[in-house]
């Protein structure tokens, strides 16, 4: 069973193309024109074990919000196509991940149900490189759980360098996604006694 998917989404503000193989080997080509951004994605392929292309042109010369958000949406939609009807996966997971000073702990439920947890340390550097606004990371959970319809519970307990924080989500939630998506032997159909998620 092939679990793949494809969604191009174009809007005035952005042209965004997504493929994501959920039974891929970690394999990334990313360009999106935020450097920072293109690194986080690369991190989400890769320790998900998800074949993962994401190409975005977007109205940088405003600011990169549209260009992350728009991305963040397509990566959700193309998630919960790939998905299928969720039948013999695991469905709960989590994952921490320590990135030298910072601790990111993720946990996710591929429920059908979206919402959103999540928690930073406080006082964090406002921008990350010239174009990445820090606060966009929130943005870019919100979006992509609403549109694979998962719940996602994501907490930073610590850490003092806003990249590692930042990045330790991601690497924590690739880590959690790949988990909660594979096949459990043990599982038979849809894992939920409505017998749909």
């Amino acid at each position: 069973m092939s679990r793949k998917g494809r969604v191009e989404r174009g809007t005035k503000e952005t042209q965004v193309l997504v493929e994501i193989d959920l039974d891929g080997t970690g394999t990334v080509e990313v360009a999106t024109g935020v450097g920072f951004f293109d690194h986080m994605l690369a991190q989400l392929g890769k320790h998900g074990s998800f074949d993962l292309t994401v190409k975005t042109s977007g109205d940088l010369y405003i600011d990169a919000h549209h260009t992350i958000e728009d991305t963040a949406i397509a990566l959700g939609q193309a998630f919960r196509q790939a998905l299928g009807d969720k039948s013999g996966i695991r469905r709960f997971a989590d994952a921490s991940i320590p990135l030298d000073e910072a601790l990111a702990q993720v946990t996710v439920d591929v429920s059908g149900r979206p919402y959103l947890v999540h928690s930073e340390p406080e006082g964090m550097a406002p921008m990350i490189g010239p174009e990445y606004d820090t606060t966009m990371t929130r943005h870019v959970l919100e979006s992509f759980v609403a549109n694979a319809q998962v719940a996602l519970h994501v907490h930073v307990p610590y850490g003092r360098n806003a990249h590692h924080i930042v990045e330790a989500q991601f690497k924590a939630l690739a880590r959690a996604l790949r988990d909660a998506v594979a096949f459990d032997p043990r599982v038979h159909g849809i894992p939920s006694t409505k017998g749909a998620l």
